[in-house]
C-alpha cells in the first residue's frame, strides 16, 4: 500500500512546515496549498486521501473551498475527507462545518497527537 496523500491548505508557512514534518514522520506524502483557489487547482490534477483545511485563508476561505470540493463532479474527489483547522472555532459550530461537508475540526494551536489520530482515522 502506497503512502497516503495529504493536502495541507494553510496560509501560514510555520504551521505548514510543522504539520508537514509531523505527518512525514508518519509516512504520509504531503502537498501544500496557500489558499482555496490553489486547492481547487491541485485537485483537478491529482487525487488526495485527505485535506487539512485552514478556515481563514485569503482568496477563498476553507468553508467556501469545502463547499466547492463537495460540489465536484468527480465522485471520488467530492468525497475526500476534509479536516478544518481553525484558530477561532467559536465562529462556527460543528453543524456549520458539517453543512459545507467538513468531516472534523482541529483547533489551533494544533495538538499534533490529535492531528495524527484524526488523519489516521479518516484515511484508514
Amino acid at each position: 500500500m502506497g503512502s497516503k496523500k495529504v493536502l495541507i491548505a494553510e496560509d501560514s508557512s510555520v504551521i505548514q512546515n510543522l504539520t508537514k514534518k509531523i505527518l512525514q514522520i508518519q509516512n504520509y506524502q504531503i502537498f501544500s496549498a496557500k489558499n482555496g483557489e490553489q486547492v481547487m487547482d491541485m485537485l483537478e490534477k491529482e487525487d488526495y486521501d485527505i485535506i487539512l483545511m485552514d478556515i481563514n485563508m485569503p482568496k477563498m476561505d476553507g468553508m467556501e473551498c469545502a463547499k466547492k470540493i463537495r460540489a465536484l463532479k468527480d465522485a471520488k474527489k467530492s468525497k475526500i475527507p476534509i479536516v478544518a483547522i481553525t484558530g477561532n472555532a467559536k465562529n462556527y459550530t460543528m453543524e456549520e462545518f458539517n453543512a459545507v461537508g467538513i468531516n472534523e475540526y482541529l483547533q489551533k494551536p494544533l495538538n499534533f497527537d490529535s492531528l495524527v489520530d484524526t488523519v489516521k482515522t479518516l484515511t484508514s
